[in-house]
């Protein structure tokens, strides 16, 4: 008796973190249950036309609908966040449910899934964000959401409202090496960056451009290091997110030679903005491109993508914050061009993380087709506990697939769908971009129209990471 399918992609060229193969995929609920040649016919059928299809990507480090202080708010919602995702590729996301500090982890989850539920159109998962570690946290409530499979976490070193001290983040840790969570570090020393800060506005130098001024590479440094040592002296694992130069890498590479279990994201602004974006007047423009840490220039784009190639990188990730530009709860808050410390940190990115990096790193020639999917998608599921089912094609995994077309396309913001005004990378020119898109077996993107999935993106409960060996 013929086997049934749902959907049958004929005629891939399937590229996984390991291999390379050519076949038919035959998917089946939702789910891909056999890979082969000449599979018999399925319900529905793709041709892939010998083109690449690689896993849907997961992006393991968004911020959509995350509440703000007013009058700021975010742009993006779970319905238009994820549309994006999936017009650029991306089938699943994890968003960050912050602690508000006086509050529970519990209250943030509870608010994060409201906001989630109805909306999603594809997967999604929760990092917790740990901003106040009373003794009932760290005692009661981290681990018990760890074991519910919110077992991932961010700490930050910076932003008055999240940061933490040494010895609060030596506690959360702790947590962490004691219920096998994956502990993720934002490494910047708010006392130098508030230092430099008072005195840049006391020299009247607020301008989007003297951001990056507060924000020198040696903050980066320092906190990196210093992030290093405190995982080390709790001996855990820590992934150092958005990485964004020399220094803060020559730091994980140390780590790294020590055999110390090190992790470290980068993200798109990296490899294709510099500290010029910002601006090279006092023009307010430069606001687009404000985001934590600033990029840096030509020379470190050059050191993060020898990162991405030789392995130092674990994870390649968008730092979706979706702020509108000419808007009164965006980067003009109430209106108003505001100095640089009141600018809301942040830019548009998950619809194209993927295109970026299978343009510029694929097409030319700076990384392999296998790295590019270790990435943006079979990492990221193994460091958040989603792998086999997420993050590869495979018997058993879920369906989720992105067919590349090859040739020139513009980005332009207008073509995009999120829900900003603009995007930082407009102009610039794709060498392959998705031109189909597969989620649970169903087709929500096919280079022209979305097919929207509205509420049907499952909230996912995760394993403890597979954490992945050194490079």
């Amino acid at each position: 008796m013929s086997a049934h399918f749902d959907l049958v992609v004929r005629n891939a060229h399937v590229a996984t973190a390991s291999d390379y193969f050519n076949c038919d995929i035959g998917i089946r609920d939702g789910v891909i249950v056999q890979l082969g040649l000449d599979l018999p016919k399925g319900e529905r059928e793709i041709d892939a036309a010998n083109r690449v299809v690689t896993p849907g990507g997961v992006d393991g480090h968004c911020h959509i609908d995350q509440p703000m202080p007013p009058p700021i708010r975010m742009a993006d919602n779970f319905d238009t966040g994820t549309r994006a995702a999936v017009c650029g590729g991306t089938t699943t996301v994890i968003s960050f449910a912050a602690q508000v500090k006086g509050s529970s982890l519990k209250s943030a989850l509870d608010d994060y899934h409201a906001r989630a539920f109805g909306h999603a159109h594809i997967d999604h998962a929760f990092h917790l964000i740990v901003s106040d570690p009373t003794t009932e946290v760290l005692t009661n409530e981290l681990p018990a959401l760890i074991k519910e499979g919110y077992t991932s976490f961010k700490v930050y070193m910076t932003y008055d409202d999240l940061k933490l001290n040494d010895s609060q983040i030596l506690d959360v840790l702790e947590v962490a090496r004691n219920n096998n969570a994956m502990a993720m570090i934002h490494a910047e020393n708010a006392d130098c960056i508030e230092w430099l800060t008072r005195r840049l506005e006391a020299a009247g130098r607020t301008a989007p451009r003297f951001h990056a001024h507060s924000r020198p590479m040696l903050v980066e440094r320092e906190a990196t290091h210093r992030a290093i040592a405190l995982s080390e002296l709790v001996d855990v694992p820590i992934l150092i997110v958005h990485v964004s130069g020399r220094e803060a890498v020559e730091q994980i590479r140390w780590a790294r030679s020590h055999g110390l279990r090190v992790f470290a994201e980068t993200c798109p602004q990296y490899l294709f903005l510099t500290a010029e974006d910002l601006g090279i007047d006092d023009s307010y423009k430069g606001a687009l491109c404000v985001c934590s840490p600033p990029p840096r220039d030509k020379a470190n784009q050059q050191v993060i993508w020898d990162g991405l190639a030789d392995g130092l990188f674990t994870v390649f990730s968008s730092d979706h914050a979706p702020f509108r530009f000419d808007a009164v709860d965006g980067k003009k808050p109430d209106g108003d061009e505001v100095p640089f410390r009141h600018i809301p940190n942040g830019i548009p990115g998950i619809e194209t993380r993927m295109s970026l990096l299978y343009s510029e790193g694929v097409l030319g020639g700076r990384i392999t087709l296998n790295r590019f999917v270790e990435l943006t998608a079979t990492n990221p599921a193994k460091a958040y506990g989603l792998h086999p089912r997420k993050g590869t094609i495979a018997v058993g995994s879920d369906a989720d697939l992105v067919i590349w077309d090859h040739g020139n396309r513009e980005i332009r913001n207008t073509d995009l769908h999120h829900a900003v005004d603009y995007t930082p990378y407009e102009g610039m020119t794709l060498r392959g971009w998705p031109a189909l898109t597969v989620v649970g077996g169903d087709i929500a993107w096919d280079g022209i129209s979305f097919y929207p999935r509205t509420g049907k993106g499952r909230y996912l409960k995760r394993l403890p990471p597979s954490l992945l060996p050194q490079p």
